[in-house]
């Protein structure tokens, strides 16, 4: 296998008016684009090249800043973008649906705590919905760090991320984090999160 960039799953303003199309360009074009080109450069010539993500991450105490961050930045940005749409908004259904019902009490109760994990982020980073041991979890993490890392606090399996990086809301929301929070709620592609969440079970 080879670290590919993917292409963007949708327009720059097709999450629009929930997330501006020059922001998404910005952060895809550049932040993320630019986190993948750091990545390749500091794996290159070494096994890192044809090691899977996952694989890296599991052992990335022992590996360099700059795989850590910009390995890191690399996919968190594809979950983040393969988690929304612009037919995405309301309410999962089956299983997960069932499972964050039973998890969380409710959807409303889950995306309260979702969006406190996500406000209450200090700095920059991102919060999580993951599977651990078959059940769902809220966790956060910083800077460009995440639940598959050794170095997570709390490990899972990502289905969900929401960026609060000030560079994913700041063009529309400034400082808002919280708008930026409520407004995200209609992109999400519970669909794919689905499909995650079946995948890690």
């Amino acid at each position: 296998m080879s670290h590919v960039f993917p292409e963007l799953p949708y327009a720059y303003d097709a999450l629009e008016p929930y997330i501006d199309a020059k922001t998404m360009e910005v952060h895809y074009s550049k932040h993320h684009r630019t986190y993948f080109d750091k990545f390749t450069a500091a794996i290159k010539g070494s096994e890192l090249e044809s090691t899977s993500l996952k694989d890296i991450f599991a052992n990335i105490s022992k590996l360099s800043p700059a795989i850590r961050n910009n390995g890191g930045g690399y996919y968190n940005h594809i979950v983040y973008w393969n988690c929304m749409s612009p037919n995405g908004g309301g309410e999962p259904k089956g299983a997960l649906g069932d499972a964050i019902t039973r998890t969380f009490g409710s959807f409303e109760a889950f995306k309260d705590q979702f969006a406190q994990a996500a406000i209450n982020t200090f700095g920059s980073g991102f919060a999580w919905l993951v599977v651990k041991d078959g059940e769902l979890k809220i966790v956060s993490t910083s800077n460009q760090d995440n639940p598959l890392m050794d170095v997570a606090n709390e490990q899972g399996e990502p289905i969900l991320a929401l960026d609060v990086w000030e560079h994913a809301y700041y063009i529309s929301y400034q400082n808002r984090r919280p708008e930026y929070i409520d407004a995200w709620w209609n992109v999400v592609d519970w669909d794919a999160v689905s499909d995650n969440y079946h995948a890690a079970l």
